[in-house]
């Protein structure tokens, strides 16, 4: 991200919709949902096989999430009013 970019960018996926639906419901199953889950599995498969860049910008990404969410008051518990 540029100095100028303060937000995270939506990245589409293309998946059949059932498959899409199915999922949903799994990551509901689990406490989570599919953005989460995602994130958790991509944080896994660069800690397994990146290599020292990609190790640093995954730190990198987390500071600057860290940051955001501290500015925003961390992340609701999941079901809280909005």
């Amino acid at each position: 991200m540029t100095g100028d970019d303060k937000h995270s960018r939506p990245r589409p996926v293309r998946m059949p919709d059932a498959m899409w639906d199915a999922y949903g419901r799994v990551c509901e199953r689990l406490g989570t949902d599919r953005a989460g889950r995602t994130l958790d599995h991509i944080r896994a498969d660069i800690r397994a096989h990146g290599d020292e860049q990609d190790l640093a910008d995954l730190e990198r990404a987390e500071r600057e999430l860290a940051e955001r969410r501290s500015r925003k008051g961390g992340r609701p518990p999941k079901g809280a009013a909005r």
